[in-house]
């Protein structure tokens, strides 16, 4: 990637990062598809195209990231804390360029009020897979150089907005292994009155390893979910 490269009005950039964002560029530089996870999207193109927005900003207890809840009522990943999102419109364009910039922060400002023009999207994770759903995601991270803002939009997809300082993500209290009845076992973050799991909690895991922002915690530490979940 150039340090800055234009494609019709969505601009890759990592001109004027903070320096604590340093770690974070260098692992979504760095990082290879199976050791984010080890659900990959079809070899045969099957899917849908999605992308989200894992947006950073700075809050009064330094670095945090902008998450929300998804409505009880939703069909999929309903009461899910999670990052903005969505599936892919035709008018986002391409897939494989641009399609998922546009898609992720289009899909923010559809959910929470955020105005596009304030986020610097600086790098792109590689495509992952939701076998739940079948999707296929595009992580798309930004950083948030002119905050805005933002709260439910819509209460039948977004139950609420909140951010989450990165140091309660690392905070070794706040974590734990989130139990599936199915035996699927996930890493799970205790933060804002919420639990963060699933695809999102596994984003985030990634993250904090590669850029070398994790402490140790007790993986023996169990948080049960139901079978709704």
């Amino acid at each position: 990637m150039t340090q800055a490269s234009h494609t019709e009005g969505v601009t890759l950039s990592k001109d004027g990062l903070p320096g604590w964002l340093d770690p974070v560029v260098h692992a979504v530089e760095t990082v290879e598809p199976l050791q984010l996870s080890r659900f990959l999207p079809p070899a045969n193109g099957a899917g849908r195209q999605s992308a989200v927005l894992v947006l950073f900003g700075e809050g009064e207890r330094g670095p945090e990231l902008l998450l929300m809840e998804r409505a009880s009522s939703l069909r999929s990943h309903a009461g899910q804390p999670s990052f903005p999102g969505g599936a892919l419109d035709p008018e986002d364009g391409d897939p494989k360029g641009d399609g998922p910039l546009r898609a992720a922060l289009r899909e923010a400002e559809e959910e929470t009020g955020l105005d596009p023009s304030g986020v610097q999207l600086f790098g792109v994770l590689p495509k992952l897979y939701i076998p739940v759903s079948g999707f296929v995601v595009t992580p798309v991270l930004g950083w948030w150089r002119e905050p805005t803002p933002v709260g439910v939009v819509d209460p039948n997809e977004t139950a609420r907005v909140f951010t989450v300082p990165v140091a309660d993500l690392t905070d070794p209290d706040n974590r734990a292994t989130a139990v599936h009845p199915s035996g699927h076992r996930g890493p799970a973050f205790l933060v804002e009155s919420a639990l963060v799991w699933g695809f999102t909690a596994g984003i985030i895991d990634r993250i904090l390893h590669y850029a070398g922002w994790e402490r140790p915690w007790d993986r023996e530490k169990q948080v049960p979910l139901d079978w709704r979940a």
